[in-house]
This record gives C-alpha cells, structure tokens and sequence, in this order.
C-alpha cells in the first residue's frame, strides 16, 4: 500500500503541456464525464425505445451543458467563494483562466449544486422552447448524470482537491504528511456508481414522468450528505450547524426535502389530485 498512500507525491495532477498550457487530469476528467454522460443518454434512449429523435436530444444535451457550466461556476462564486464581492464587481472575472501575471492556470472552484440549477434552469428553459415534456427529458439525465459523475470526482482526487478527514485506515493517502481518507474516491462510488445501478435498475418500473429525477435527486443527496462524513469541509467556510454539519451536507438536506415534494407532487397529478 506504501505507492497508494503516497501517491499524491508520486503524480503531477498536470496531464501534459499542450503549447505552453498546463492540461490538468481535472479537466480531463469532467471532459470525459460529460462524454460518457452523452453516451449513456443515447444508449438508454435507444435500448429503451424513447420517443425522442437524435436531433432533439442532441439540442437538449448542447443546453443544459451550458446550463452546468454557467450553473457550476457562478453557484461556487456565490455559495463557497470568499471573494464573492471581487467577482459580483468584476463578473468577467469569472471565467477568466489567466492570474494577474497572465499565466494560464485555469479556472478552479465549480459548485454541484450551482451546477444543478443551472441544469434546471437550462432544461425547464429548453422543454418550453421546443413544447416537449420536461419530465420526460429530466428522467433521460437523471440516469445519464450519475454515470458521468463518477469520472468527475475522479477528477477532484486527481486535482488533490476536496481532501478527506484525517484516518488510520490502511487504503488512506498521504496529504501534506497527514493520512488521509480517499472521500473523492467514496462519493465517486456513492454518487456515481450506486446511484447509477439504483436509477438504472428502478427505470422500468417508473410510474410517471419525473419519478426518475425526484430519486435521483434524493438518492444524490443522501450520499452526498453520507460520503462528507469522511472530507473535511471547506477551509473558508468550516462547519456551519452543530459542531459538525458542512455546507454540502445542509445543501444535501434541503436537496432530500425537494425530492421528496417534487415526488410527491408528480405523484398525486398522475393520480388526478389537484396540486394547486
């Protein structure tokens, strides 16, 4: 295990210079998140038979990408970053990849739950352009975005970001001389692998449009708030309730109470209840 638990020292989280510019393994990780995210929303459309053409999928995907993104890092900047005033005044700060000296380093910080908006907002804004079903679209991603998401927090673990509480557990790394735990590695697993086989294996028995979404967003949450039980929060913000509650863990809570409304909700207007 010795190679494991250093293997921050071992790895350079720059991928290689392609003219001059550092390409991290972070952001070939996300590229290939959303690769396989595209991938899985085709795949499931065609073993399942959905009634949707190529084209019109294709549209949606192009949206809510430019949903996430925009969603990702503007929900970073307004929820987790200590310089929220500097780039509220300089917003075209936001996206700018170069430092004061002009080098290239990239753009660091996206926020999911920034990015999760961004994806609602970006679906709700598509399905009422092209008059098509909402939910339906929704129940699409919500099996696609698991699957992309175990290559994101790969990401993080290879950007040495997002590290974990302290630990003797033999599989922990080193960072900074401190054992660690792997938490990048056991939401990849929570948020990814499990709730991917939980969606994939629950989408047949469906009983209404959106009752993929609403699990998928609980499901997301209560794994979200299990796995930051072994990271430790963000240094600019600490623990907010209780001595031991994160940020991501209160988001989480809020994200399991939406789901449940949202289920509940889509529920009783296929059963012909009145919701309003």
């Amino acid at each position: 295990m010795t190679f494991w638990n250093n293997i921050y020292a071992n790895f350079d989280p720059v991928a290689f210079n392609l003219f001059g510019l550092k390409v991290h393994w972070y952001g070939i990780m996300y590229v290939t998140a959303l690769l396989l995210a595209i991938v899985v929303a085709h795949w499931i459309v065609k073993k399942d038979k959905l009634p949707i053409e190529k084209d019109l999928l294709d549209s949606y995907i192009i949206w809510v990408e430019v949903g996430v993104i925009l969603g990702a890092r503007i929900g970073y900047i307004l929820f987790y970053d200590p310089n929220t005033s500097y780039y509220l005044t300089q917003p075209w700060q936001i996206f700018n990849p170069f430092n004061a000296n002009g080098e290239f380093v990239g753009i660091a910080g996206m926020s999911y739950h920034g990015a999760l908006l961004g994806f609602i907002i970006a679906s709700t804004l598509f399905s009422l352009k092209h008059k098509v079903n909402q939910w339906f679209l929704l129940d699409i991603a919500a099996i696609a975005i698991p699957a992309g998401y175990i290559f994101g927090r790969i990401g993080n673990f290879l950007n040495q970001e997002l590290i974990g509480k302290p630990t003797d557990a033999s599989w922990g790394i080193y960072v900074n001389e401190v054992l660690r735990h792997p938490s990048q590695l056991y939401e990849a697993f929570l948020e990814g692998i499990v709730v991917f086989v939980i969606i994939y294996l629950y989408r047949k028995r469906k009983s209404f449009d959106g009752e993929l979404i609403s699990l998928y967003l609980f499901f997301y949450a209560l794994a979200r708030f299990s796995a930051e039980f072994f990271r430790e929060p963000d240094v600019q913000i600490g623990y907010v309730y209780f001595g031991w509650m994160s940020k991501g863990q209160e988001y989480s809570i809020f994200m399991m109470i939406f789901a449940i409304a949202l289920y509940l909700y889509l529920y009783l207007k296929k059963r012909g209840y009145k919701t309003t």
